[in-house]
């Protein structure tokens, strides 16, 4: 799977990266067949505690499955878009089984 970083307005250390590459790796023991990632890491500057936002967009065949989550911290933010894209991944499969 490739995976395609972006940070907007920082610079995304290189433990971050790494950790993002762990979380989205395990992604593929779900489904085997993902094309690539997109992640999109953004700080929010509104002022409120919660302003780090991943945004994570997986190409599957046939379709895209997103997950975007804000929180305090990147990894809080990734392991919730992990989470989410694991439970799409699981419908994705079941819808798909079938064919």
């Amino acid at each position: 799977m490739e995976i395609i970083m972006q940070s907007v307005h920082f610079d995304a250390d290189v433990k971050l990266q790494e950790f993002i590459e762990k979380k989205l790796s395990k992604l593929e023991t779900f489904f085997d067949h993902i094309v690539s990632a997109d992640v999109i890491l953004k700080l929010e500057n509104s002022g409120q505690v919660k302003d780090k936002i991943a945004e994570i967009k997986l190409n599957v065949p046939g379709s895209t499955l997103l997950a975007k989550e804000t929180s305090k911290t990147f990894e809080e933010s990734i392991d919730l878009c992990a989470d989410a894209l694991r439970r799409q991944l699981q419908k994705y499969k079941e819808r798909n089984s079938g064919h």
